[in-house]
């Protein structure tokens, strides 16, 4: 790792601490030249979604702040540079850690490899293990493989579902109040008073199997010929029944 006498001795602790090769790569630049753009993330080092590479060292635990600068064009591009020491959350020092195989498969049976949100049954490899609480929110600290309850399992798309909407809430980029996401519909979808802190309810259906598509198929003609969303058709349909 680069020396440098610029930088708090707090940030350096902290950076040493960081292993992985992509957080490492963008902290060993900013520690040779007091910063990284998001061009430099691309052209010297390949990372076609620099967002990516600067999270992956916000998780880390160590504080970047953005700022504006000029590029090759004179546009104004974004710049990271080493935030506030007291901006280091200790408990994501050394980054996530891995799952065994054998926590996976304990989840596997507890949920009937189903995914949380969707209670849709798939083959354990289509399911990946997620925290309730986002790490970005708590870290792993709060959570381990002794406390299963603290996990859920997600099919790929609900993972990237909630990820989205996990980082579009004020409480991810903020707050970061656990508990406000313990009462979420991302982490407790059978019991939420929430969504990323919007008064708002949920449920995703998944129709499965020949006669369960031919279903939805069917369900998908009549909102077309009736021209309206599926969704509205099935909501409708559900509001007469239980109104």
């Amino acid at each position: 790792m680069a020396k440098t006498t610029t930088v708090d001795p707090r940030i350096l602790a902290a950076a040493s601490k960081v292993t992985a090769k992509r957080p490492k790569t963008v902290i060993n630049h900013i520690l040779k030249h007091g910063f990284i753009t998001t061009q430099e993330l691309k052209d010297l080092y390949g990372y076609n979604h620099p967002p990516r590479a600067i999270r992956d060292v916000r998780e880390q635990g160590v504080p970047l702040t953005m700022y504006r600068v000029a590029g090759k064009d004179n546009r104004s591009i974004a710049a990271y540079r080493f935030g506030n020491p007291d901006a280091i959350e200790n408990h994501k020092l050394g980054g996530r850690k891995v799952f065994s195989k054998a926590f996976k498969e304990i989840l596997i049976k507890k949920y009937d490899s189903r995914c949380a949100i969707t209670n849709e049954k798939y083959e354990e490899r289509y399911l990946q293990i997620d925290h309730r609480i986002p790490y970005e929110v708590a870290g792993d600290n709060v959570a381990d493989e002794q406390q299963p309850d603290e996990f859920m399992l997600l099919s790929g798309s609900a993972q990237r579902q909630k990820s989205w909407s996990c980082e579009h809430c004020t409480n991810w980029s903020k707050e970061k109040n656990p508990n406000v996401c313990r009462v979420c519909y991302w982490a407790r979808p059978e019991k939420y008073t929430h969504m990323a802190t919007k008064e708002m309810r949920s449920l995703q259906l998944v129709w499965s199997g020949r006669e369960g598509a031919a279903f939805f198929d069917r369900m998908a003609e009549k909102a077309k010929a009736g021209k309206v969303f599926l969704q509205d058709l099935v909501k409708t349909t559900l509001e007469r029944v239980f109104r």
